[in-house]
C-alpha cells in the first residue's frame, strides 16, 4: 500500500478558501499538514488521527463549540470547520485561542458531503500509485487542484476541470469573481441541470468533443435573467476517448497565446486524468483482493487485515447492497445494477472514511462490504455501525434504495462469521421487516431464521400437512377468517381478549371461530409440538417474508 503525502493547511484554503472555506477565528499555521478528515459525531465517540480536520455537521450552540475545541485540543486538530455564520461569541474566540485550533466556516449553500470529497481529493496526492517523485508536466501526478491554478495563472481566467458527466474534478481559485452559474457549479460539484439542458440544446457539448480546438461558448441567462460570464471550453481527450473538458469563465475572447496555453493544457489533464483513473484501478483492485480475502477467511485472512490496519482489535461487518425491483437485496450481479453499484460503493467508502478513517471497504458482486474497527463492547460498536449506516442512507436521499446489514463483532479468526451475519441481516433489512432499510443481526435473529427456515421448505417443496392444511382446504385458501383466527390466537399466546382485539372482534365471537377453527382441523391445542408446528407452518410457508402478522380483518 502507498504511504500519503500530505497537504498542508494552507494548501487547503489556498485552493477551497473564498469559494467553500472562510478562516473564521484563530492564527493559520500554513506550513502544518492535515492528517485526515473527520466528522464529528455528537453522539459518540470519534477517533481522531493527528491533525485531523474535523467537520462540525450540525455543532452551532456556543458551548457546544467551546467544549468540542477543548476535545480537538488534546488530539493535537489542525482546525474545526463549522457552518456560517458562527454565533457572535467572544467566549468562542477566547476557546479558539486557548485550544489552538483554528475555526473555519463553511460557505452558505455547500454540502458537507462535497466539502469533504473535495479536501480528500486534495490530501490523497500519495493514493494514485506515484512515487512521491513522479510529475506530469511538472505537477505532482494526479493533483489536479494544483493543475487547475496553474492553468489559470497561464490563460488569465478561472477556470474548473469536469469529467465526462460535467461533474467538476477540481477547480482554481478566483470562482467568487465570476457569475451565480459558476459558484453553483463548483459548490455542487456539477454543472446544474437547467444550464446543461440550455447547452445541450445549444449543441455545444457536439462541438466541443468534435473538435481539438477551444470552444467559445455564449453567455447562458441565470436564473434572475441576467446573463452569465461567456466562458472558452476545451475537450480533454486520450485518442478518440473523451475523458472531461476544462471551461474558463472569459468575458472576453481568448487572446490566441491564451488558446494555445488552453489546448496545451488539455493534454497535460488528459495526463493526470489517465494517471489518477489508473492509480485508483490499481488501488481498488488491491482493495478489493485484500477485503475479499479477508472476508473467506482462513490463514490469510489475517495477513489481509494487517494490511487494512485492522488486524490488531475486534472488527465487524456491514454489508450494503442496492434492492431490486421486487425489494429484495441479492448477491447476484446484474448487469443493468453493476454501475450503480460501484457509485453506491464508492459513496459508502467516502463516509466511512470520513466516520471511521480505519474503515475499509469494497464491492464483491453487488454486495459492498464495510470492514470496521470495533473498541470499546460489542453493543456500542454495533450502535456506532448502525448510526454510521442510518447516516449514510439518510444522505442519500431518494438517490439510491439501497438496504444495510450490520453483523456481530468478532475477533479476526472468525471474520467469515461476520460477513455471514452481515448478509443475513442485509436480507432481513431489504424486505423491510424492521421498518427501516438498516438491521443488526441481534436485533433479527429470528427473522433471518424465518427467511432461510423458509428457503429451505421452498427447495423441498414442503406445504402445510395435518391440521392447517384441513383448514385451508375448507376455507378455499390461505387468508380464511378461520385460519387467521388460529394464527392471532397462537400469537397472543392463547389469550382470547388480545387475539380478539388484534382482528377487532368481541371476545364471544372469537372463542366461536376458534372453536370451529378447531373442529375443522382436528388439531390439538392443548399439545405444545402441534402448537409449535403451527405457528412454523403459518410463519415460514403461509406469509409474504415482509409480513409475519395475521392477514388484515375482512
Amino acid at each position: 500500500m502507498t504511504m500519503r503525502l500530505h497537504a498542508s493547511l494552507g494548501r487547503v484554503l489556498d485552493d477551497l478558501g473564498g469559494t467553500l472555506l472562510m478562516p473564521a477565528y484563530g492564527e493559520i499555521d500554513a506550513a502544518r499538514a492535515v492528517g485526515g478528515v473527520i466528522i464529528h459525531d455528537a453522539f459518540d465517540e470519534t477517533y481522531l488521527p493527528p491533525r485531523a480536520l474535523v467537520l462540525g455537521v450540525g455543532v452551532a450552540d456556543s458551548q457546544e463549540i467551546i467544549k468540542l475545541l477543548g476535545e480537538l485540543r488534546s488530539a493535537d486538530a489542525a482546525g474545526l470547520i463549522l457552518r456560517a455564520p458562527l454565533p457572535a461569541d467572544a467566549a468562542v474566540r477566547e476557546a479558539v485561542v486557548r485550544s489552538g485550533v483554528p475555526l473555519l466556516t463553511l460557505t452558505r449553500g455547500a454540502s458537507w458531503d462535497q466539502l469533504a470529497a473535495m479536501l480528500r481529493s486534495i490530501l490523497a496526492e500519495g493514493d494514485v500509485g506515484a512515487s512521491n517523485h513522479e510529475s506530469v508536466g511538472g505537477i505532482p501526478a494526479g493533483d489536479l487542484f494544483a493543475l487547475a491554478n496553474a492553468i489559470a495563472a497561464l490563460v488569465n481566467a478561472p477556470i474548473t476541470i469536469e469529467d465526462r458527466n460535467s461533474q467538476v474534478v477540481a477547480f482554481s481559485g478566483g470562482q467568487h469573481e465570476t457569475d451565480q452559474g459558476r459558484i453553483e457549479t463548483v459548490l455542487g460539484r456539477q454543472v446544474p441541470e437547467r444550464y446543461m439542458k440550455v447547452l445541450t440544446e445549444r449543441g455545444v457539448f457536439r462541438d466541443l468533443y468534435n473538435s481539438t480546438s477551444p470552444v467559445r461558448v455564449d453567455s447562458v441567462p441565470t436564473e434572475d435573467g441576467s446573463p452569465s460570464i461567456p466562458r472558452t471550453a476545451v475537450a480533454v481527450r486520450a485518442g478518440d476517448e473523451i475523458l472531461g473538458s476544462i471551461w474558463a469563465a472569459t468575458p472576453q475572447q481568448m487572446n490566441a497565446e491564451h488558446l494555445e496555453s488552453l489546448q496545451d493544457a488539455a493534454k497535460v489533464v488528459a495526463l493526470h486524468l489517465l494517471r489518477l483513473r489508473a492509480g485508483a484501478d490499481v488501488e481498488r483492485k488491491i482493495k478489493v483482493d485484500l477485503v475479499s480475502t479477508a472476508l473467506e477467511g482462513g490463514s490469510n485472512a489475517r495477513e489481509a487485515l494487517h494490511r487494512l490496519g485492522l488486524a490488531d482489535e475486534p472488527v465487524l461487518v456491514l454489508a450494503l447492497s442496492l434492492k431490486d425491483d421486487d425489494g429484495t437485496a441479492t448477491p447476484q450481479i446484474s448487469a443493468a445494477l453493476t454501475g450503480e453499484s460501484q457509485r453506491l460503493s464508492n459513496a459508502f467508502a467516502m463516509h466511512l472514511s470520513a466516520a471511521l478513517p480505519s474503515a475499509s471497504s469494497a464491492l464483491l458482486g453487488r454486495v459492498c462490504y464495510g470492514l470496521l474497527p470495533a473498541p470499546g463492547t460489542a453493543n456500542e460498536s454495533e450502535r456506532r455501525a448502525e448510526r454510521i449506516a442510518a447516516n449514510f442512507l439518510e444522505r442519500l436521499g431518494g438517490r439510491f434504495n439501497a438496504a444495510i446489514g450490520i453483523g456481530a463483532v468478532v475477533e479476526v479468526s472468525h471474520i467469515s462469521h461476520a460477513r455471514m451475519s452481515a448478509d443475513r441481516a442485509l436480507r432481513v433489512a431489504s424486505h423491510g421487516r424492521t421498518g427501516t432499510n438498516v438491521a443488526r443481526i441481534a436485533d433479527v435473529q429470528m427473522d433471518a431464521l424465518i427467511l432461510e427456515l423458509r428457503d429451505l421448505l421452498t427447495a423441498r417443496g414442503d406445504r402445510p400437512s395435518g391440521p392447517l392444511a384441513r383448514l385451508i382446504g375448507h376455507e378455499g385458501g390461505q387468508d380464511g377468517v378461520l385460519l387467521r383466527t388460529l394464527h392471532s390466537w397462537l400469537d397472543a399466546f392463547g389469550d382470547v381478549a388480545t387475539a380478539a382485539a388484534s382482528m377487532s372482534v368481541h371476545p364471544n365471537t372469537f372463542r366461536y371461530r376458534l372453536k370451529r377453527a378447531v373442529d375443522l382441523s382436528g388439531i390439538d391445542l392443548t399439545d405444545g409440538n402441534a402448537r409449535f408446528l403451527a405457528m412454523l407452518e403459518l410463519r415460514v410457508l403461509l406469509r409474504d417474508e415482509g409480513h409475519t402478522s395475521p392477514a388484515p380483518r375482512r
